[in-house]
């Protein structure tokens, strides 16, 4: 049977499909958010026929607005004062982990890609493999934060490991994206035999991050302002503040060819920061809306996938999945290790670092649009998105272990 729904009803579905298998996840003592991701597998156009597949093109901006909510909440976790105490071995531990796994995937990919991609993939060429291992390398980097910023809320957590993992989370973006942009100069470079600029490689993801940054302060300064001058009581407007500028930001950063969630992430740092009311505005937003915007996401997430790379790739994606645990772990341990931070934040940080979507998948997808790496795109593309998936169903179950180890988990552990 071939029907269509109406649009407004397959927004329904989603949603609500959202909620049961999240309510039934946290029955089954596992973070809500794997209920959401479940959901989403289950109404995956390539599995089932519940949902049309022109909806996931219809659905982006939807996904877009919750990634600029998301992004500005994790913004809001970094009030200076509160992070004061771990500034340094956050700057350390977000540095060591970012690198190690970049290196460590791109060491490992070196030595197992020659077996497991096909002639096809390089026609031979033993140097197409140098640069499919750097751009893995730097797609290993990003850590998706929104995964994890949903287990601290939803028990609760608190304490040295969850300001750590949040933190480093926030601040994992920059050195991703610093990774990928030289990467990708570097890898186009060796397949096209050109000679690259040392000044195009620096300067290129300078200007996407300090753009970015400058965009979050300027929206984040009007925010202040706006709640200022023409601020009345009532949490609807806050919630309307938040979404209309977190949107505009978000969207002017994509005009503007930066980084949208470091500049929305960026906005929600200052508003913490500098906002007479920053309790008030990031309370309201954790009771009225934070569920709604992870259900849809969540479940959203699960959509996009596309599960049908994932026999092809799977032995790629498990090596990728260890190369990048692996780094992450090496490098939480060596950045606490040189910062002197707390044992308990040395052991349990890099649980809450695993998860991976939202930013990796659209960098992939960078790469796939560049015709120089239309050899091995493909492969890129299939190992992400598989090792997405996995990531995102066990991110949130092994941040949620770790924290409790930490015994920072208050609510339901």
């Amino acid at each position: 049977m071939n029907v269509s729904l109406p649009l407004i009803l397959v927004a329904g579905i989603i949603i609500f499909l959202g909620l049961i298998f999240g309510e039934l996840a946290v029955r089954l003592r596992l973070p809500k958010i794997t209920g959401y991701i479940f959901a989403g597998i289950l109404l995956n156009p390539g599995l089932t026929n519940i949902v049309p597949q022109n909806f996931i093109r219809h659905a982006q901006v939807v996904t877009d607005v919750a990634l600029s909510f998301i992004t500005f909440s994790i913004g809001g976790t970094l009030f200076y004062p509160r992070v004061k105490s771990l500034g340094k071995s956050i700057l350390s531990i977000t540095f060591f982990e970012a690198e190690c796994a970049f290196l460590l995937v791109i060491a490992g990919m070196v030595v197992v890609a020659p077996f497991l991609i096909g002639p096809a993939a390089s026609r031979g060429h033993f140097w197409m493999y140098i640069p499919f291992a750097l751009l893995m390398g730097a797609l290993a980097s990003p850590t998706d934060p929104s995964a994890t910023l949903a287990i601290t809320h939803e028990y609760k957590a608190s304490g040295e490991v969850t300001s750590t993992i949040m933190g480093v989370a926030a601040l994992d973006d920059v050195t991703g994206i610093m990774n990928y942009s030289i990467a990708m100069v570097v890898a186009q470079a060796m397949v096209l035999h050109q000679h690259f600029s040392a000044a195009v490689t620096i300067l290129r993801p300078i200007g996407i991050i300090f753009g970015a940054i400058g965009l979050g302060v300027l929206f984040g300064a009007v925010f202040v302002l706006v709640m200022r001058l023409i601020y009345r009581e009532g949490e609807g407007f806050m919630i309307v503040a938040v979404f209309g500028l977190t949107t505009l930001c978000y969207g002017t950063a994509r005009l503007l060819h930066v980084e949208e969630l470091l500049s929305t992430m960026t906005m929600g740092t200052v508003v913490v920061n500098f906002s007479p009311i920053r309790e008030e505005i990031f309370s309201v937003l954790e009771r009225y809306t934070e569920e709604l915007v992870f259900v849809i996401f969540f479940t959203l997430s699960g959509m996009y996938l596309n599960f049908s790379v994932l026999g092809t790739s799977l032995v790629l994606v498990l090596f990728f999945i260890v190369f990048r645990f692996a780094g992450k772990t090496t490098g939480v341990y060596l950045g606490a290790r040189l910062a002197d931070a707390p044992a308990k934040v040395r052991k349990y940080t890099a649980g809450g670092l695993i998860p991976q979507g939202g930013i990796v998948i659209g960098l992939a997808l960078l790469v796939k649009a560049n015709a120089a790496f239309s050899q091995i795109s493909d492969v890129i593309v299939s190992v992400i998105i598989g090792a997405c998936v996995i990531h995102e169903l066990a991110g949130p179950i092994l941040a949620r272990f770790s924290l409790s180890r930490a015994q920072e988990l208050h609510k339901g552990a």
